[in-house]
């Protein structure tokens, strides 16, 4: 056997095996019952989700412990994302990640704190060394919040292989003992596709539901299903655990056709490039038009996801006359609580009821070549793998709005979108940018400007169109008013807002130095901390600038005065 055939067969086998990880290395990072309000790898908007959500008891401020020994590895704060997270790297090779924190514990909050003066930028990112900011288990870190994307106070947590950067569900390091678990996973939805060209099931060429009925052993038996050709199953599907109401993702599924093994995932742990895959494990098409997440057990072309790819067949099963077939699905959380659907299966050679709809174009898009079509002054290029299937694409050009498609078809990596505008002024086109059109709002893309043409990379469809920007930000509802008494106060705010293309810098100043204030873009507010020490004795002159991303800016100015109580802390400007 040759040396790389080797590789790929011990490769596949150690696929088929769960790696072995340390139970009792990590301790909690919270001091309070755990319970998850996200599990590892559960579906989220163009993501899997990439470990645990804990619960903090609907607060902020809750103590934030490192899991075990180590040196922070990287700090990042951003408005978006994980918010305020810490990055500790542990020597037995994993990193544990704790996001939308609220503040930071010493020495990591001064430590932090002089980087973003030093920067002038609540936005950072930093790789400490290892010497620089060793932790170790139990100590106090951080405490709780809810910064960045989060949708309400809790503590992301991750646990990632450092060498290779994947996520691993942490459910694996003794999590699982610590979140006790004896409800089975919940079936909302069973659907049946026809997969092939000339395929029906149950009459109809298009997903169709599937009737269940729960069975006394707590399993569900499915409506006979009546089908020919190559069809596949799709199921809506939540896991519940012990006092905890918080619908989360489940963790395995397998599939059986004849009691012989089909199909089977299940969520252990995957790399960052591979979340967008998501859009295409999952029917993207039902749940952007009613909002329903189905979880697809068969693919119609293979695609690089690690999690179904351990799969030496498609899910799909080919119905041929004269056959009776049984197809069983059961779905498993990690606590190994089971929940099984019997699928009885039988041909027919009944004709469609419901034809399949697929309208025709012009422009077919073979995803496995680029595609670049033109009109007007508008053309769009789209790369080789940019779509996971070949469809009919919609496309147009309508006083001067560019109709691409519509976000019912799934876009993995980015289109180029090009304008000439050729017919704008000069002074107009510094102040443009390419917009889609969603709902009754424009979404700002980032614009590329190249002599008379502005470009965007998208991986989204829809209504483009030119937009102009002539309109500052607003600055307004500062906490206090001017001229007050702030001796009681332990911060000051005001909030920002841009109506078009979005708020792209912000600055504050006390007496003309530059201040840190912390950005919430969910509040849209701009919080600057007393602590930090660096205002007078008495009047202090407050100037906040903001910017917009087509560098429109706004200048609010106003005054306070405040007597020191401690000595300050100098800072560098």
């Amino acid at each position: 056997m040759k040396l790389p055939y080797l590789l790929l067969f011990l490769s596949a086998i150690c696929l088929g095996q769960t790696q072995e990880y340390p139970k009792d290395y990590f301790r909690t990072p919270l001091d309070i019952p755990l319970y998850a309000s996200g599990s590892f790898a559960e579906l989220r908007g163009n993501h899997f989700h990439s470990g645990l959500d804990f619960k903090t008891l609907q607060k902020e401020g809750l103590p934030v412990y490192a899991a075990a020994d180590g040196f922070v590895s990287r700090i990042k704060i951003s408005e978006k994302g994980y918010g305020k997270a810490i990055y500790i790297t542990h020597p037995n090779g994993f990193t544990t990640v704790y996001g939308h924190l609220k503040k930071f514990e010493e020495p990591l909050a001064d430590f932090i704190e002089k980087r973003q003066y030093a920067q002038k930028s609540y936005e950072i990112e930093i790789f400490p060394g290892a010497g620089e900011l060793p932790v170790k288990k139990g100590q106090l870190i951080a405490f709780s919040g809810n910064t960045g994307s989060s949708g309400g106070a809790h503590l992301h947590f991750e646990i990632r292989d450092t060498k290779t950067e994947e996520t691993i569900n942490p459910m694996f390091f003794g999590f699982d003992i610590l979140m006790p678990d004896t409800k089975a996973p919940v079936i909302n939805d069973l659907v049946a596709y026809a997969v092939g060209d000339s395929s029906v099931v149950n009459n109809s060429q298009r997903p169709i539901p599937v009737s269940l009925s729960l069975q006394p052993d707590g399993s569900y038996l499915a409506s006979k299903v009546l089908a020919k050709g190559a069809i596949g199953f799709g199921i809506n599907t939540y896991d519940l655990s012990d006092k905890n109401f918080n619908w989360n993702g489940i963790y395995k599924v397998e599939t059986f056709l004849n009691g012989s093994k089909l199909f089977a995932y299940e969520f252990d742990r995957f790399a960052f490039d591979e979340t967008r895959y998501i859009n295409n494990f999952i029917d993207y098409s039902r749940y952007k038009t009613i909002d329903q997440t189905v979880q697809k057990l068969f693919y119609k072309k293979p695609y690089p996801f690690s999690l179904i790819s351990r799969n030496n067949k498609n899910g799909q099963v080919v119905v041929l006359p004269d056959m009776v077939y049984n197809y069983r699905i059961e779905i498993s959380d990690f606590h190994k609580n089971k929940r099984m659907i019997n699928i009885p299966i039988q041909y027919s050679n009944a004709e469609p009821t419901i034809a399949k709809v697929e309208k025709k174009t012009p422009y077919f898009v073979k995803s496995k070549n680029d595609n670049n079509y033109t009109k007007d002054n508008i053309s769009v290029f789209i790369p080789e793998g940019s779509f996971y299937d070949d469809f009919y694409l919609d496309f147009d050009v309508k006083d001067n709005v560019l109709f691409l498609h519509n976000e019912t078809v799934p876009v993995h990596n980015n289109l180029t979108v090009t304008f000439d505008v050729t017919n704008i002024s000069d002074v107009n086109r510094e102040k443009s940018f390419i917009a889609r059109m969603n709902g009754g709002g424009a979404e700002y893309f980032t614009t590329y400007k190249k002599g008379n043409l502005l470009s965007i990379r998208t991986k989204e469809l829809g209504k483009f169109k030119i937009m102009t920007d002539t309109v500052a930000p607003k600055i307004y509802r500062p906490s206090f008013s001017e001229g007050s008494n702030l001796n009681n106060s332990d911060s000051i705010s005001v909030r920002i807002n841009d109506d078009l293309s979005g708020i792209k810098e912000y600055n504050g100043y006390l007496n003309g130095k530059w201040i840190l204030m912390d950005y919430d873009f969910k509040t849209k507010s701009l919080t600057h901390y007393f602590s930090d020490a660096v205002y007078d004795e008495g009047e202090n002159e407050l100037k906040v600038v903001v910017s917009d991303k087509m560098g429109n800016s706004t200048i609010f100015e106003t005054h306070f005065f405040k007597t020191k109580t401690y000595s300050p802390v100098e800072k560098t400007n």
